[in-house]
């Protein structure tokens, strides 16, 4: 039993045998865990005269903050664009199942879709911790409709939206509320979308620039307006150009407010982004770089047909396709492979192929102070991985939620 019952009678988990990842670094140390949060065992030694009650022996293992992945579509089957009278069972099927790659927190993304999908899906799913049950919801990520036909990619043309009445009155006339939503993907140079990213801002809700054609000047307004991330960069905007970089120019840009970092979204499945263009991106702005699975309802599932959204999609090998076109649509990567596939195709540390999965999207959300890191008082949520990066076991709030069959 812990000594001093006036802190506290809850058990203390001492993990042992592992490299704990903080400070940007692998760092060889034990880690203490004690109602859900990691512990600062100077204060449990000097002040508390604390001990563990329960050890747990990683072998050698890295322990990383359990992986946030803010752009997820769906998957093993579960499509989070189609209205249903329970979608919360649909959320939590795949809650459970992403713990296997490590992931403890996600934003369940929506794809651009008719108003009455909105209004029927989003007051279902609420912001909740994750657990045994799965990993925990961070508000969803709408991916849409305020978005540019040019780029639409595998959005569905039909169900596109502008601002007609002058912002933010046509996202609630479009979403029915802006509760339990974490994050907005709109086309930044639509009129009147630069008061909707202020007035989003203002309300917490992050702001992130995609399917879009705006040009570099039409980006930076945004980014002063508040906006912080880019959704899947290359993928459905404007190619980069020397003399207009477009939104993909904001990784160098020196119009960023001060103190202020533009993020930007990853999807290293090795399909999406080719490696070069991956090694461009995380050289020009490492800090920045937030790996993303943007899977959709068929990771998981075998080759085929499936829905997204309001799409057919045809799964060939690694591709997915809006069915009968060569138009990618998603991915059916797991943040696991995205991670182990950015390490190899960029060349960059193990300390920051774990962070770009964990620390860059907590900043992204604002979450950092309680996710994202192991430093002392943030919520243990932790994955164990072997040196190639597999997950061998994964915990939230300290207690374990998955592990390896032998």
């Amino acid at each position: 039993m812990p000594s001093n019952k006036s802190v506290s009678d809850a058990a203390i988990t001492q993990f042992i045998n592992c490299r704990i990842l903080r400070d940007h670094r692998l760092q060889r140390d034990d880690l203490w865990v004690r109602e859900g949060k990691v512990l600062d065992p100077e204060k449990l030694f000097f002040d508390e005269k604390g001990y563990a009650d329960k050890r747990v022996d990683c072998e050698g293992s890295i322990i990383a903050p359990g992986f946030i992945d803010v752009q997820i579509n769906g998957g093993y089957g579960i499509d989070f664009s189609q209205a249903s009278d329970d979608v919360s069972t649909g959320v939590s099927f795949v809650a459970k199942k992403i713990l296997q790659h490590g992931v403890t927190s996600f934003c369940p993304t929506l794809v651009t879709s008719p108003p009455a999908v909105y209004h029927k899906v989003l007051p279902q799913i609420k912001v909740s911790d994750g657990g045994e049950h799965g990993a925990g919801v961070l508000g969803f990520h709408l991916e849409g409709p305020f978005i540019s036909v040019e780029k639409k990619g595998a959005h569905p043309e039909q169900f596109l939206r502008t601002f007609q009445s002058g912002g933010i009155e046509d996202l609630m006339e479009t979403y029915g509320g802006l509760d339990n939503i974490a994050m907005v993907t709109l086309a930044p140079e639509l009129g009147g979308s630069q008061s909707v990213v202020k007035e989003l801002c203002q309300r917490g809700i992050t702001v992130s620039l995609g399917h879009s054609v705006a040009n570099l000047s039409q980006a930076e307004e945004a980014v002063h307006h508040g906006a912080s991330f880019i959704t899947h960069l290359f993928n459905a905007m404007l190619p980069f150009h020397h003399r207009d970089p477009g939104i993909v120019g904001l990784l160098t840009s020196d119009q960023i407010p001060a103190g202020r970092t533009v993020y930007y979204g990853m999807i290293a499945d090795g399909i999406h982004t080719n490696p070069a263009a991956l090694r461009i991106a995380h050289r020009a702005h490492p800090s920045g770089l937030v790996l993303v699975t943007d899977a959709i309802t068929a990771m998981g599932l075998p080759p085929g047909r499936h829905t997204l959204g309001q799409q057919v999609i045809e799964i060939q090998g690694l591709h997915a396709y809006v069915a009968g076109t060569k138009t990618l649509c998603g991915s059916i990567a797991t943040m696991d492979m995205c991670v182990r596939h950015f390490k190899h195709a960029s060349g960059c540390s193990v300390e920051e192929a774990l962070e770009a999965a964990s620390l860059h999207p907590a900043k992204l959300l604002g979450v950092s102070h309680r996710k994202g890191t192991l430093d002392y008082g943030s919520d243990a949520d932790l994955v164990l991985l072997d040196d190639a990066l597999n997950v061998e076991a994964t915990f939230i709030s300290g207690e374990e939620v998955w592990r390896k069959g032998p």
